[in-house]
């Protein structure tokens, strides 16, 4: 069986190599980062299924990274590291899309229990997200649009995009909301991008005539089939 790639964002040299070790104990692959910049290109280049990440980092933070992240992967797991306690730091961790939270200092065997429980999730979550669209077959995970024996390959944002519109299937799916979730922000520019990919979207569903995507003028998008 593969290895598990975990990605470890730690700027304390000592606990990060600790951590590291006792994983790859467990049969994990673990990539040690030591500040988010280094962590954020490592998720790029790696694809990793499963972020670990200190909160207090040099040149970006472990919520920045979070941030980041989310922006392009609504599923991939993160567990924070923190020596803070405030509730708003926890908050502040849930908020951006964080699953769980772990306060510095813990043990290896809660931090690996975490780790099992938040992956179990997301494959169980992954392989259920075959979607019926329709006479359309939705693979979300593979970003693959099949409709009798052709299939589309879809790119990022659409797949994520027609993700979201079918979650909120005959529901209006706000502009700004998605905006700022797949483009990280929702001026002019960046509007008139989902637009375009709006269009590309109903023209890859236009088979199946009873498929619609609502301008919903002022407010967002609807889906209804």
């Amino acid at each position: 069986m593969p290895k598990t790639t975990i990605l470890l964002a730690e700027d304390e040299p000592a606990l990060g190599q600790i951590i590291k070790e006792s994983l790859e104990t467990r049969d994990f692959e673990v990539l040690l980062c030591e500040n988010g910049e280094i962590a954020f290109d490592t998720y790029k280049r790696a694809a990793p299924e499963l972020l670990v990440l200190d909160v207090m980092m040099p040149k970006k933070d472990g919520f920045a990274v979070a941030k980041d992240v989310r922006a392009l992967d609504d599923a991939i797991p993160i567990i924070f590291l923190t020596a803070k306690s405030q509730t708003k730091d926890v908050v502040e961790g849930f908020s951006i899309g964080g699953n769980d939270y772990l306060k510095k200092p813990f043990s290896m065997e809660e931090l690996i229990v975490r780790m099992h429980n938040l992956l179990n999730r997301t494959r169980v979550q992954k392989n259920s997200e075959i979607i019926e669209i329709g006479h359309y077959t939705f693979d979300f995970p593979k970003q693959i649009l099949h409709y009798k024996e052709h299939a589309q390959q879809l790119t990022h944002r659409e797949a994520h995009l027609l993700f979201h519109l079918v979650k909120n299937k005959n529901q209006v799916l706000d502009r700004s909301l998605i905006l700022n979730k797949l483009w990280g922000t929702d001026d002019f520019f960046t509007a008139r991008s989902m637009d375009v990919f709006i269009s590309k979207l109903r023209k890859k569903l236009k088979q199946d005539s009873a498929i619609q995507i609502i301008n919903v003028r002022g407010f967002g998008y609807k889906l209804v089939f």
